[in-house]
Order: structure tokens, then C-alpha cells, then sequence
């Protein structure tokens, strides 16, 4: 039996399936859910080696699709409005792309299907050095991690990982399988389909995620897609202008 990801579930309704980046977990868009869930069931999920969900040594994206696949199978979900964010975007699109006729609409959040260049480096590195033998409280993991991130935002993000267990701080998210399959969450979709169903992409006006040059690219995998800039939001769109970005997914919804 497929192991199952971590979900929780709100309202009623219509099925809408939510869909997180990298290092984050399922709380990362709830401020969304909540907002979802006043006219549909929401479903947030925990993606494989982050959050509540089981750890694996595979990380590619037909696999964590798979996964999103065996969920709506246990959940009995027959279509679902699926939105991601990031590394979650990219897996919606894989899932949209693969399985279309599970996907009634698709949203994707802050990302193209494109392969980016490695930038996430010095975040794995400073979370490999974190020793939690050593390292006791949160305001200490935050001073070891500085050395490696500079942003206290990002810092303050990748830090929500943190949990106790057996009375000693530990990750959340499974730090050395991420950075093993890290080239394969750097690439895109490999296969000759496109998606004929309704799509959205909002991107943050300060971000640099979604460029013109992927326009193309966009069009030829989503040929049925629109867009929507977020003004003054950078990649963490949804967390940094909710309002705006859940007006969008809304609008975008009644349409």
C-alpha cells in the first residue's frame, strides 16, 4: 500500500487541494485555506521529507505527483482545484500535466515549469552544520544558521521546521534526502503533454521566479493560462500580500 501524505482538511464542498514549497509544510498556506474554506473543502498537504509526512530517499516530481494521486484515491477525490506554491506549483503542474483529468483547475504560485539554476546552497549547508546535540534553544539554532542565511525572514521560515522530540530539538524536514534529490527539485517537467484546463499563474511583482522569457514555455505546456502581478510581493506572494493574492484565486475561481 502507497504510503500516504500528512493532510489536514477544512470546510465543505467543492475539493481544492493545497500544495506548499520547499522547506516549507501544509501551515505555510493557511492563511489561504481558511480563506478557501468558507466555500470549499480544503485540502492542505504535507509533501514527502517535509512536515508530518514519511521520509524518502526519492524526490522527483512524477513521484511526489504520485503521491498527491494516492491521497485523492484514499480521500476519494475525484477532480480537485490544485494550487501551488513554489516547489508546489511545480508539483501541481506535474500532477495537471500527468494526470488531467484529476485536475479541474490549476493555480500555480511563483514558479514556471522551467529548470532553475541552483540557488538554495547555502540554506542546505547551514541546515546540515545545525547540531542539535549542541544546539539547544531556537534563538541559538537562529545564530548558527546566520552564518549561512542572512535574512532574518528566511531564516525565521526555515526555522518553523524546528520541533522537539524526546525532550531534544530536531528538524521537521528531512534535510539530507532534500539535498540529495536537490538537482532533481531544481528541474521541470520532462514529458510532451499540455494542460487543456483552466490555469493560473500569479507571480509577485519583486520576484524574479517568473520572467517574460518564460512566456513561451508557459503557453506551450498551459495553453488555457492567464496571469496575475501581485504588486509589492516577492516569492512568499501569498504570506506577504494575502489579501491580494487570495482576491485572485477567488476571482479566478468564480470565472
Amino acid at each position: 500500500m502507497a504510503k500516504l501524505l500528512n493532510y489536514q482538511q477544512l470546510g465543505s464542498g467543492k475539493d481544492i487541494i493545497l500544495i506548499h514549497g520547499l522547506f516549507g509544510r501544509l501551515e505555510n498556506l493557511g492563511m489561504v485555506a481558511k480563506a478557501l474554506a468558507e466555500n470549499f473543502r480544503v485540502t492542505s498537504v504535507d509533501v514527502r521529507n517535509h512536515g508530518d509526512s514519511f521520509h524518502d530517499s526519492v524526490m522527483d516530481y512524477p513521484t511526489m505527483a504520485q503521491d498527491i494521486v494516492a491521497l485523492m484515491e484514499h480521500l476519494a477525490i475525484k477532480s480537485a482545484v490544485v494550487l501551488g506554491h513554489s516547489m508546489g506549483g511545480k508539483i501541481a503542474m506535474e500532477l495537471a500535466l500527468t494526470f488531467p483529468q484529476l485536475v479541474e483547475k490549476l493555480i500555480v504560485a511563483d514558479i514556471a515549469p522551467v529548470e532553475y539554476p541552483p540557488h538554495h546552497n547555502k540554506i542546505i549547508a547551514g541546515l546540515q552544520s545545525l547540531d542539535f546535540t549542541i544546539i539547544k534553544q531556537r534563538k541559538d539554532a537562529d545564530k548558527a544558521l546566520s552564518a549561512y542565511v542572512e535574512e532574518l525572514s528566511v531564516r525565521q521560515f526555515l526555522l518553523r521546521n524546528l520541533s522537539t522530540e524526546n525532550a531534544q530539538l530536531a528538524f521537521k524536514c528531512n534535510v539530507e534526502n532534500i539535498a540529495t534529490n536537490y538537482p532533481e527539485i531544481m528541474k521541470t517537467y520532462q514529458g510532451d503533454n499540455s494542460y487543456q484546463g483552466a490555469t493560473l499563474f500569479i507571480k509577485g511583482a519583486n520576484s524574479d521566479y517568473i520572467l517574460p522569457e518564460h512566456r513561451d514555455e508557459i503557453l506551450r505546456l498551459f495553453p488555457q493560462s492567464r496571469a496575475r502581478v501581485i504588486q509589492g510581493a516577492g516569492h512568499w506572494l501569498h504570506a506577504e500580500k494575502t489579501t491580494a493574492f487570495n482576491r485572485s484565486v477567488e476571482g479566478f475561481l468564480a470565472s
